[in-house]
């Protein structure tokens, strides 16, 4: 039964959201954690996207690096 709720269709719901619905889900996380809470979540989740970019671009960095330090040895 939970295997049918969880089809495709039922997944990707979020792109049938139109203004209205956006407008809900706004409504209701107001209603959840109020307005004095919103920026501090939103602050967090801002600096978490922050690190990870960094990270990732650690990653690529090193990455490059590695490949033209073996372009250089052959």
């Amino acid at each position: 039964m939970l295997l049918e709720f969880l089809t495709l269709n039922h997944i990707l719901f979020i792109q049938n959201i139109g203004g209205g619905g956006i407008a809900l889900i706004l409504l209701v996380v107001l209603l959840l954690f109020g307005g004095r809470k919103i920026p501090e979540l939103m602050r967090g989740l801002g600096q978490g996207m922050k690190e990870f970019k960094d990270a990732t671009n650690k990653d690529d960095d090193n990455k490059s690096d590695k490949a033209s330090d073996d372009k250089k040895s052959k």
